[in-house]
């Protein structure tokens, strides 16, 4: 297109180039396609790309460990702030960022979940549970949350008030959501999902107020539950050694 047609155009159509919506669009398009493939192969050869964070520890053994080597003794005194992002509030922050193509997925408190341009710092979306602010109480160590899981183009987060959400990662809608505690009791998490082999896997805590603990593992795309285990055996059930 000549560069004439392109003015005459641009009176009605404002410009050639794509619109805000479709540059919008083609972002969350970029994001699906990008966390579509994170799954166990990807997160296994995680070493064949140092610059994702693709798993909590960043590898299934969670060394935490990157073999990034850019940064070393000799640098690492030049090392600026390249941008900052400000969460909601002033409480505690204990996330491990997930980084997939430059794009950070992470928490704050009450189990919200971002997800950033890992070059500007630019908000991309932001999901809230709306946490009952009344179930902070049961919290042992504050309304804190320790990140997210990425799986096949979905982000999945437990929230402290017992909820395991899976949410769309290019827009940050839910997917399905699951109850999987019992709400008459003082259960919470504040943990970070683990998947492995289609497989999201969460615990819980409560223990000082008397709950009885497990780990459960559910379906990731439909959230139906796959097995659970109890970390303390029933009433009158003997202690296996």
């Amino acid at each position: 297109m000549d560069d004439s047609l392109c003015w005459q155009r641009s009176r009605a159509l404002a410009g050639c180039g794509p619109t805000p919506a479709e540059e919008a669009a083609s972002r969350v398009e970029a994001i699906r396609a990008a966390t579509a493939s994170v799954a166990g192969d990807r997160i296994e050869a995680a070493d064949t790309e140092p610059g994702n964070w693709l798993a909590h520890g960043r590898t299934y053994d969670e060394q935490r460990h990157s073999p990034l080597a850019d940064i070393d003794a000799d640098n690492v005194a030049e090392l600026g702030l390249a941008w900052y992002w400000d969460t909601e509030d002033t409480r505690g922050l204990e996330a491990t960022p997930i980084v997939v193509d430059g794009v950070v997925f992470t928490t704050g408190t009450w189990s919200r979940v971002y997800a950033n341009d890992g070059r500007t710092g630019e908000l991309i979306w932001r999901y809230d549970p709306e946490v009952p602010k009344t179930w902070g109480k049961y919290a042992c160590c504050d309304v804190v949350n320790r990140g997210v899981a990425v799986w096949k183009g979905r982000v999945f987060v437990a929230t402290l008030d017992g909820r395991l959400v899976a949410l769309d990662a290019g827009t940050g809608e839910v997917i399905w959501e699951i109850l999987t505690i019992d709400p008459e009791r003082p259960y919470t998490i504040t943990g970070a999902p683990r998947v492995v082999k289609d497989l999201v896997v969460i615990g819980n805590g409560g223990g000082e107020y008397g709950v009885r603990g497990y780990v459960t593992a559910y379906d990731w795309e439909t959230g139906a539950e796959r097995w659970r285990f109890w970390t303390v055996p029933g009433p009158s059930i003997p202690v296996s050694t």
